[in-house]
């Protein structure tokens, strides 16, 4: 079941709500402040966004999985090739390069990155 299927639980005025997205019913609601958290009439500029956060979010989620898929055939042709599963030098170039583009946190998203796509030894 994808994440657009599934229902998310959001926090809001401190009771628990199941909120479904636009896609995934297919109709679209007004949000009200309470549901967003707005003091003012930003309900549904917030909603908005929010929705386009989940869809983001989706895109992530498909690219981060391509991404470990493509990884998993680059060992299998290493270990084919008589080498190790993960190479090293070739981590710390991605670690270098997402703490560039995305400071200090971009290293730790990194770091989950290669931890799942260096799939299971």
């Amino acid at each position: 079941m994808s994440t657009l299927d599934t229902a998310r639980t959001a926090e809001t005025a401190g009771t628990t709500r199941t909120a479904e997205t636009a896609e995934t019913t297919g109709t679209t609601r007004t949000a009200s402040a309470a549901d967003t958290g707005a003091r003012d009439g930003a309900a549904a500029e917030i909603s908005g966004a929010r929705e386009r956060i989940d869809a983001l979010d989706a895109r992530i989620i498909a690219l981060v999985r391509e991404r470990m898929a493509v990884s998993a055939r680059v060992q299998q042709a290493r270990l084919g090739s008589g080498g190790r599963r993960v190479s090293l030098s070739r981590e710390m170039e991605i670690l270098a390069h997402y703490r560039d583009e995305l400071g200090r946190p971009g290293t730790a998203l990194a770091m989950t990155l290669l931890e799942l796509s260096r799939g299971r030894a």
